[in-house]
């Protein structure tokens, strides 16, 4: 059976790729594996038949069969174990890029989720001015870390992983913040990871259901 992942049906990222269905489609793509997209309306995530998928009423979900999964990091890491080409072979190297895909959501990525947040539904309070500053600085402290770790190499540890994924797909967030311009060697890894054949397809393929909704609504 083919695989089934749900997206969007309109994205609210402006078809830019931060919708979390993209780390699943480019994982898919690295992987050598078809798919196919059942998009869905905010209202239709709230129903019952998505919610036994999704109990958050979120996206992406993942059915191959009879197993169904949610969360980015669970159904890459799924993917990675599977099939060949996103995790390594060597048993020690295969365990440091599994720590690196949790420390692209559980330590990079929250302060960059905060800083959205901030920045969306917290710019009308009083206390917003004296506030992002201290989030920016979270932000920019796991910036530092990362990039001294990284330091000149390609990838986080040896060749392209699931751990690169995981991390590129958290640093798209800060794209057009003008934040990464501070680490040069960050924005380079960010390039890399755009650059790679199977993101750009996943990329393509997230935008072209942004641009059929938005066609439909003219």
């Amino acid at each position: 059976m083919t695989i089934i992942i749900t997206a969007f049906e309109r994205s609210p990222d402006g078809g830019r790729g931060l919708a979390r269905d993209t780390r699943v489609r480019w994982a898919l793509e690295e992987v050598g594996q078809p798919y196919d997209v059942r998009p869905m309306s905010f209202a239709a995530m709230k129903e019952p038949t998505h919610l036994a998928r999704q109990p958050f009423g979120q996206i992406p979900t993942f059915e191959d069969g009879d197993l169904v999964l949610f969360e980015t990091g669970a159904i890459v890491l799924h993917l990675a174990g599977r099939h060949a080409g996103l995790l390594p072979d060597d048993a020690n190297a295969r365990a440091r890029a599994i720590a690196w895909m949790f420390a692209a959501v559980n330590t990079v990525e929250p302060p960059i989720l905060e800083r959205e947040t901030a920045r969306l539904l917290e710019r009308d309070a009083s206390w917003y001015e004296q506030r992002l500053p201290h989030v920016e600085g979270r932000v920019r402290h796991r910036l530092k870390q990362l990039s001294e770790r990284l330091a000149d190499a390609d990838w986080l540890d040896g060749a392209f992983s699931a751990g690169d994924l995981m991390m590129v797909s958290v640093l798209l967030r800060l794209k057009s913040s003008g934040m990464l311009d501070d680490y040069p060697n960050l924005a380079a890894y960010l390039a890399r990871g755009e650059a790679r054949p199977a993101y750009r397809r996943a990329f393509a393929a997230q935008r072209a259901i942004f641009t059929t909704a938005q066609k439909t609504e003219i």
